[in-house]
C-alpha cells in the first residue's frame, strides 16, 4: 500500500521517529486548519477544524505497509495516548472524506495513493476543548515569557509559509512573528 501522511506544522521540520520516504511535498489536499490548540508545553499549535482557514497541506509517503501501521507511527510521534486513537485520522481510497478534508479523496486518486493519515487533535484552550478567538490567542502569546515564549514563537515562525491562516496573519501583525 502507498500511504501518505499529511502535515502542516512541526511534522514538517521535526518528524522525529516518524518514518517517511524522502521529503515533504507541498501539493497536498486543501484542508481547514488554525492555531487553536494550547499544547502542554505552552505553544499554540495548528489543528484541523471546521472553523479553520483553508490552506494547502504538505504530505510525505510513509514507510509502512498498512493504514493501521501508519496510524500507529503517527500516534507515537504525536504522543497521543493509545486510548485516544480517534485523534489520528485516516482515509482509504473509496471512503467518504470528512468535510474539513473536502477534495482529499480526489487528491488520493490523482496522486496514486491508497490511503492517507493525519493528526486529528481537537482545538483546546485553557484546558477546555473549545475554539479560541484570535484575541485570546494573541493575548495569550503576548503574555508568554522566556523559553515558553521562544518555543511558541519558533513553532509559529517555522510553520510552512503556505500555511497562511487568519490567526497567523494576526500574530505576525501584532507580535512580528513572521515566517522563517
Amino acid at each position: 500500500m502507498k500511504i501518505a501522511c499529511l502535515g502542516w506544522g512541526s511534522l514538517i521540520w521535526d518528524p522525529r521517529e516518524l518514518q517517511i520516504r524522502g521529503s515533504w511535498f507541498e501539493d497536498g489536499p486543501f484542508i481547514k486548519v488554525e492555531f487553536a490548540r494550547q499544547s502542554n508545553d505552552g505553544r499554540i499549535t495548528l489543528v484541523l477544524t471546521e472553523d479553520g482557514t483553508i490552506v494547502r497541506s504538505l504530505w510525505a509517503l510513509m514507510d509502512c505497509d498498512s493504514v493501521e501501521e501508519g496510524r500507529e507511527a503517527l500516534r507515537a510521534r504525536e504522543g497521543v495516548q493509545k486510548s485516544k486513537l480517534e485523534h489520528i485520522g485516516s482515509l482509504k481510497l473509496g471512503e467518504t472524506e470528512p468535510s474539513h478534508l473536502s477534495g482529499c479523496a480526489n487528491w488520493l486518486l490523482h496522486q496514486g495513493l491508497d490511503a492517507v493519515v493525519w493528526t486529528a487533535l481537537p482545538p483546546k484552550f485553557n484546558a477546555e476543548e473549545k475554539f479560541p478567538s484570535k484575541l485570546q490567542i494573541v493575548s495569550y502569546l503576548e503574555g508568554l515569557r522566556g523559553p515558553a515564549r521562544e518555543n511558541a514563537e519558533r513553532y509559529i515562525r517555522k510553520t510552512p509559509i503556505q500555511v497562511d491562516t487568519n490567526y497567523r496573519r494576526e500574530i505576525a501583525a501584532k507580535l512580528g512573528w513572521t515566517p522563517i
